[in-house]
């Protein structure tokens, strides 16, 4: 397993811990999608317009939140190919996150987010 594409995998979680959107630009390709259809209904973004939400919303490190993130698999399917699920928390929302990353100009990119969650009290 790559080192890169771990290291982009602990970027992603950092931003989302950190509410650091600077790290998201930094994992996400500019043109990445992002899906769920938690609650049956379709939700699809953009990247601006994830950001935006990041952007609108106090990070779990400013909450003080305790950081709940795990990597339950990583998988490099081929040299421009790697697939990443993730469990990871924004109190009270518990949430399963399937990222596909592609490697393209030297660096692991996720191109493709879908997640589910839980709400738990």
């Amino acid at each position: 397993m790559s080192s890169d594409l771990r290291k982009a995998v602990q970027t992603y979680l950092d931003g989302l811990y950190q509410g650091d959107t600077d790290l998201f630009r930094e994992v996400f390709h500019p043109e990445a999608r992002l899906f769920s259809a938690t609650g049956g209904q379709l939700t699809a973004l953009s990247l601006a317009q994830y950001l935006d939400i990041v952007l609108g919303r106090p990070s779990p490190a400013s909450r003080g939140d305790t950081r709940r993130d795990e990597i339950v698999s990583l998988v490099e399917a081929s040299p421009t190919t790697a697939h990443a699920r993730l469990r990871n928390a924004y109190h009270p929302k518990f949430f399963t996150d399937d990222l596909t990353f592609i490697r393209i100009d030297g660096a692991w990119r996720i191109i493709a987010k879908v997640w589910h969650f839980d709400l738990v009290s």
